[in-house]
């Protein structure tokens, strides 16, 4: 549905990691532009799906985010504050903050959440990449997700009204060891008209990426599985199916839409739409460099 459009100034392979609000009538999309010299971000908005692949593509490395290493945004609006904010990684967990979503050039330059990276991801990271920040809020507390690419998924916190200030030090909120099992590109969602938090989180499996998931009654956990394997995956090549053919069997980081735009990342249990990343499975060569493009699903088992 959307492909990189690659201008004077930005050779883009790839637009990745998705986010997605529908507010005011447009959907508003923010995602990682890849290529082998690295990442930035992108914003654009439509009306309609079917105009996804035509709408402007607005790099925010103009904005006063800057250009450097910028990655896997999630956006929000924090209703204490009447404020947008844009969750992305800069190899720390990074913010801007905008008043205005629709407008590109409006968000504020990064903060980070941390003054570095917190020992503890540290001393379990191994050779992996400390990625894919993502912000639930409840009615008392803000919570930050983020991945080690090393089988662990960090869970940390602050007060709703602190927030974005004091996030504390973050704790394993899930693990494997299978680092392929719990790899990166958490989102945990509030389920409309339930005591229920969604949370699936990318694995990497034999026929690709695919999306795990679990429960819980509490954004803290403890987590239990719900569609959590290859066979029988959140999203994945089992269960997902292309009216035109496949093209692709990588199901990746992507984002549901959801039913309200603000902090609480609610979404309704009812057909569910996920944004997400995909690529032609015969390419190859440097991962920055591979031709990922987003597609959407649609749930058709729906039971209500």
């Amino acid at each position: 549905m959307i492909a990189p459009k690659p201008d004077s100034t930005h050779t883009i392979a790839g637009i990745k990691d998705p986010s997605v609000v529908y507010y005011n009538g447009r959907y508003h999309v923010f995602a990682s532009t890849a290529q082998s010299a690295g990442y930035g971000l992108e914003y654009l908005n439509f009306t309609d799906w079917s105009q996804a692949g035509s709408a402007t593509q607005y790099y925010l490395d103009r904005s006063p985010i800057g250009g450097g290493y910028r990655a896997a945004p999630e956006v929000f609006y924090f209703a204490p504050q009447k404020l947008w904010y844009l969750i992305y990684q800069t190899g720390n967990a990074s913010y801007s903050t905008n008043p205005d979503i629709s407008n590109p050039n409006g968000w504020s330059a990064p903060k980070n959440f941390y003054s570095g990276m917190p020992s503890i991801i540290q001393q379990n990271i191994g050779n992996g990449y400390w990625v894919d920040m993502w912000v639930i809020c409840d009615s008392a507390n803000c919570h930050l997700f983020s991945s080690d690419d090393n089988g662990h998924l960090y869970r940390s916190q602050t007060s709703l009204a602190d927030f974005p200030n004091g996030m504390s030090q973050p704790v394993i909120a899930l693990q494997d060891a299978n680092r392929n099992n719990v790899f990166e590109a958490s989102n945990v969602y509030k389920v409309a008209g339930q005591n229920q938090y969604l949370l699936i989180v990318e694995a990497i499996g034999s026929r690709g990426r695919y999306f795990r998931s679990w429960t819980s009654s509490s954004i803290a956990g403890s987590w239990t599985p719900l569609a959590a394997s290859e066979s029988n995956p959140f999203a994945g090549a089992a269960n997902v199916t292309f009216p035109a053919g496949a093209w692709t069997t990588d199901i990746s980081h992507g984002e549901m839409v959801r039913t309200q735009v603000d902090q609480t990342l609610t979404i309704s249990p009812c057909r569910m739409q996920y944004l997400y990343q995909g690529r032609d499975p015969n390419s190859g060569g440097d991962y920055n460099a591979l031709p990922w493009r987003l597609g959407l699903l649609t749930q058709t088992n729906s039971t209500c």
